[in-house]
């Protein structure tokens, strides 16, 4: 039976809220909860999962609403009770923390008077008009949230160009600036190499590649996965090239994207070969045989980060950086057992995976696809568990074992799966110890699998440095004792992955060809731009309170904006508002 509880004027983020659901759940009498904010997507999420009841009509997007189906009304006194103490502590725990907490933009302002950076991880309906607020005080803006639409993020971008700022996202993961981590990123050396990329996972695997290779980064700048768009047209892009261009300690730029639209390519290429610095470019899913110039490109994640590593020390540029670095695990397999399904947290990664297998396949993956699968042909599968599909209503995987858990069970229960293939992503916002959440599934799959007398094999990458919170060696130990294959990089856990079906890539060796001649293209970069790339920032946290820590810790100032929806989300009254402030 469906109880539902709606605490009014009970805001809280949407994280802590997904992890007190997950919390409630294992309850025993509990057959499936949810607890939310009185918002129309959420209410739909609720619709969709058969938890909408006639109580929750009138919750407004500032009330929180639990919906519980148990069959013991007594258990909502328990629930309800595990709540109150959940957010209590939370409360206390908030209560410690070395920064101040405002309601208001004006009282951020007063708090933190050089504010030049907000970060904006809103529900996505109310992010592009809390950017706007920021880019009217001056500020960068970089805005994790998603669901932000493509004439708002335009719009934005417009508006940050004229004004001399740069707005990273909207959906904008991971940045690096000045050496501060900001959302879900990594903290690795202090170097000569500037990346730029559209994708947070991209940049996550390429910097700590970077780390780990011994050189560092100057800057990491996001731009959001649509900025090549020919909606969007590159304006992040372009203008974080040009900064890192005239950046001093910047020596080498590394680009990151998946194919974008063939004008905005041709517009962004065009920039990089009139630059005097050296450029390593990726674009995922292209298969490019030479070098151009002074601009390098790159078939992998684990390549892109070789050359410019190799760049910036005055190595020679190798033909080839792809190639499988490790001896082939022996491995004994059913006749059966010919697939590999890759579960990955990152998109960027998994897309990665997907573009590898598919090489090795000689199979054409260049076609639409299921929403979450990167591929699906002939029993091989690589998902995004990190697509909207998979996180309505849940944390995302790099925080909450569960999906990846289920997914592991599910691929499993598959008789044609030989190998199971995945990431672990480490760093600020990440879960504290994913490795040893992960380790009981893994461990249960190969002793069932045992018992039917066969195996399944596990090959994972870890994606993060020693200066991690999570402490990349303590967690790569943990899997390794539970048998899991562990390679470097995303692209060598592939690549042995391929070979232990003896399924192999064809490799490419570049050569370096002249550039293309392009006119002089002239870079004034603004001196807001300039100053966000040569000293710690200052930041507004609009949101997620969780991500104040890596600031704080590398150096960074920040106040904690305690976001509420104004006029309780009601749309028409937040227009009136709007109007007459």
């Amino acid at each position: 039976m469906l109880y539902t509880i709606v605490k009014q004027n009970s805001y809280q983020d949407s994280v802590n809220l997904m992890l007190l659901t997950n919390k409630i759940s294992t309850m025993d009498g509990i057959n499936k909860v949810q607890i939310m904010m009185g918002t129309p997507a959420n209410k739909d999420i609720l619709k969709a999962a058969d938890l909408y009841t006639e109580e929750l009509e009138g919750a407004a997007s500032n009330d929180m609403c639990i919906v519980v189906d148990t069959d013991s009304e007594e258990k909502i006194q328990e629930v309800l009770d595990e709540t109150d103490n959940y957010l209590n502590n939370q409360a206390i725990a908030s209560g410690k923390e070395a920064f101040e907490t405002v309601r208001s933009w004006d009282k951020a302002t007063k708090e933190l008077p050089g504010a030049n950076l907000a970060i904006i991880s809103t529900p996505g309906q109310y992010a592009a008009e809390e950017a706007e607020k920021a880019l009217d005080r001056d500020m960068h803006v970089l805005i994790f949230s998603d669901n932000v639409t493509v004439e708002d993020e335009r719009r934005i971008k417009e508006k940050a160009h004229d004004k001399g700022l740069l707005v990273m996202g909207p959906d904008c993961g991971t940045a690096v600036v000045s050496g501060v981590p900001l959302a879900f990123a990594n903290v690795m050396k202090t170097g000569k190499i500037g990346v730029i990329g559209a994708s947070g996972t991209g940049i996550q695997e390429v910097t700590t590649e970077i780390d780990r290779l011994g050189a560092g980064i100057s800057h990491a700048i996001g731009t959001g996965g649509r900025d090549l768009n020919d909606k969007i047209g590159a304006i992040t892009m372009l203008d974080g090239i040009k900064a890192l261009a005239q950046h001093s300690q910047t020596e080498v730029i590394t680009l990151i994207s998946k194919p974008p639209a063939k004008e905005v390519r041709d517009e962004v290429v065009q920039l990089l070969q009139s630059l005097s610095k050296p450029v390593v470019a990726i674009f995922l899913g292209e298969e490019p045989h030479n070098h151009e110039g002074n601009v390098y490109y790159a078939n992998t994640l684990e390549e892109t980060a070789a050359i410019a590593v190799d760049l910036v020390k005055g190595n020679p540029i190798k033909p080839n950086y792809n190639r499988l670095q490790a001896e082939v695990p022996a491995v004994t397999l059913k006749p059966e057992q010919k697939t590999i399904k890759g579960l990955y947290s990152g998109g960027t990664l998994g897309y990665e995976a997907a573009t590898l297998i598919s090489s090795g396949l000689n199979y054409d993956n260049s076609g639409a696809h299921e929403e979450g699968y990167l591929l699906n042909a002939n029993g091989f599968q690589v998902i995004d568990l990190g697509d909207d599909i998979y996180t309505q209503g849940k944390p995302h995987p790099m925080i909450d074992p569960d999906t990846r858990i289920q997914y592991f069970q599910k691929a499993a229960q598959d008789e044609s799966t030989a190998i199971i293939l995945f990431d672990l992503v480490l760093g600020y916002g990440s879960h504290e110890d994913m490795a040893g959440a992960l380790i009981p599934g893994i461990e249960k799959i190969q002793k069932d699998a045992q018992a039917k007398g066969k195996e399944i094999y596990f090959v994972a990458s870890v994606c993060g440095t020693d200066q991690d919170p999570q402490g990349i060696d303590e967690q790569k130990a943990k899997l390794e004792k539970a048998g899991v294959i562990l390679r470097d990089s995303n692209n060598q856990a592939v690549l042995t992955a391929l070979a232990m079906l003896d399924i192999q890539i064809e490799e490419v060796q570049k050569e370096l060809v002249p550039a293309t001649e392009t006119a002089t293209v002239e870079i004034t970069v603004s001196e807001a731009i300039q100053k966000l790339l040569t000293e710690k920032p200052n930041v507004v946290n609009v949101g997620l309170k969780k991500f104040t820590e890596a600031i704080t810790a590398n150096g960074g100032r920040v106040v904690q904006y305690d976001w509420r929806p104004v006029a309780g989300g009601n749309p028409r009254m937040r227009q009136i508002l709007s109007v007459l402030r």
